[in-house]
């Protein structure tokens, strides 16, 4: 009965208007690129043939825009006859208000007197997206949230290690090739592959916006080669720093420094040399990458691990500029300098962890309170924690929006965006309502399932122009 309520209320129709206005900005982000505006001097018809792609595109843009601002007027009608917080109306309200000046600035585009009418265009539309996020965010909050303690390692009983169900063979007894393979397993561990996929994927989406179909094969070998082990030694750090913290989490108490496989000395010595490999990599491109590239190792290894992690409750957000570093090196590896395009991509990368990351730290509360660790759900609580998971959502997709439009990118990009930015926001508004572990781990896929979508179709994108 209560989540019958919390669906027929108002945050589902700020979510419904909230998700039009969205396609909305994004359908017209891509129609700027097709020139749809210049065969359409005849706003609001068009002029030209129906079959003329772009003047399809402007004719649908202009449908779309009448139906989200009904749909828009609904939502804040809805929301102003119910018992909502004032800053939700207020907010809802303020979209309506702006939403003219949107069709306005829509109107300019028909005409050559406005130069500057495109980039306001996108400009009002993004305030107007991001005014009903920061309203449906509030409004989730008021429906589903209640007062969060502050957890602490004394509120959360201990790791128990868990005994062996059979009796294991020492390693020391183990054939030669057994003694190997599980060698090389803890080796391969300490350097976290399974990031590995998703930043790599960020530097290449960087080289081919950076290239285009130019893109040369030894570029991609020492960029993603040079990646590959800059991650390996950040990760190999990582393990190193954290080792006794991680003994208390049952998420990573089995890890090889926690539980002895490797000796402490060992894996700093293997980090050192994947580091620097990893420079000489990527000096074999040029030196901005061999700069970017060490910095993103000491800047995860040291700022984020030893500085933030254990100091900050926004060790997520900061922290994220280690992530987002990749793009730059994708970018500089081909240029050998930093574009515009590759600093919005950084900037993707950079609001999308919190989204990301959250909701890990959602299911392993009560884990990063043992490890002693100031994350967001341990500090803020768990209410707050899916209120910024929305809102970082939110920024993520907006500056998605601006890369498609600044990047020139073509209907895969915007599709992407569109239809599995949908299934994002679509998980995390879930994770209000249920206010499980299970949810917060859908939340955690549908974003990583995002991101690593969004970066094929960019570089798909790129690479078909």
């Amino acid at each position: 009965m209560r989540f019958r309520r919390l669906v027929d209320g108002p945050s589902t129709a700020l979510a419904t208007a909230t998700g039009l206005v969205y396609l909305l900005v994004v359908v017209g982000a891509t129609a700027s690129l097709a020139d749809a505006a210049a065969s359409c001097s005849g706003w609001p018809l068009c002029t030209g043939s129906l079959t003329d792609p772009a003047v399809a595109i402007a004719l649908t843009h202009h449908a779309l825009a009448l139906v989200t601002g009904i749909v828009l007027l609904a939502a804040v009608v809805i929301t102003a006859r119910a018992t909502v917080p004032r800053r939700v109306g207020a907010t809802a309200l303020a979209a309506l208000l702006i939403y003219p000046a949107q069709i306005g600035f829509g109107a300019l585009l028909a005409t050559d007197a406005a130069p500057l009418a495109p980039g306001l265009h996108l400009g009002v539309g993004l305030g107007i997206f991001g005014l009903l996020v920061l309203s449906l965010a509030w409004q989730l909050e008021h429906e589903t949230g209640s007062t969060d303690q502050p957890l602490t390692d004394e509120d959360v009983d201990p790791v128990e290690p868990e005994g062996p169900s059979e009796p294991v063979t020492p390693l020391s007894e183990r054939p030669l090739s057994a003694r190997l393979k599980a060698r090389a397993g803890a080796y391969f561990r300490l350097m976290k592959p399974r990031l590995m996929w998703l930043l790599c994927l960020v530097a290449a989406a960087a080289m081919a916006l950076a290239a285009g179909t130019s893109l040369q094969v030894g570029t991609i070998v020492f960029t993603l080669g040079g990646g590959v082990l800059a991650i390996g030694a950040s990760g190999t750090f990582n393990h190193v720093l954290e080792r006794e913290k991680d003994k208390k989490m049952s998420r990573t108490n089995d890890r090889p420094l926690a539980t002895h496989q490797i000796p402490k000395r060992n894996a700093v010595a293997f980090g050192l040399a994947l580091a620097v490999l990893s420079v000489l990599a990527f000096l074999q491109l040029n030196p901005l990458t061999a700069m970017l590239g060490l910095t993103a190792i000491i800047f995860y290894s040291v700022v984020y691990t030893l500085i933030l992690k254990p100091n900050t409750v926004q060790n997520t957000v900061i922290g994220g500029a280690a992530g987002s570093l990749p793009a730059l090196i994708g970018w500089a590896a081909v240029t050998g300098r930093i574009g515009v395009a590759g600093v919005l991509l950084a900037g993707v990368i950079f609001v999308w962890t919190p989204a990301h990351f959250y909701n890990l730290a959602l299911a392993y509360k009560e884990d990063y309170a043992r490890g002693g660790f100031p994350m967001m759900p341990v500090v803020r609580g768990e209410t707050t924690t899916r209120k910024h998971i929305l809102l970082w959502a939110g920024a993520t997709l907006a500056t998605t929006t601006l890369l498609i439009w600044v990047a020139e990118l073509g209907w895969l990009a915007a599709l992407t965006t569109v239809s599995v930015g949908a299934v994002f926001v679509w998980a995390t508004i879930r994770l209000h309502r249920e206010q499980t572990e299970q949810a917060a781990f859908r939340a955690f896929h549908s974003s990583n399932a995002y991101l690593g979508l969004l970066l094929i179709a960019i570089v798909v994108d790129t690479l078909a122009v």
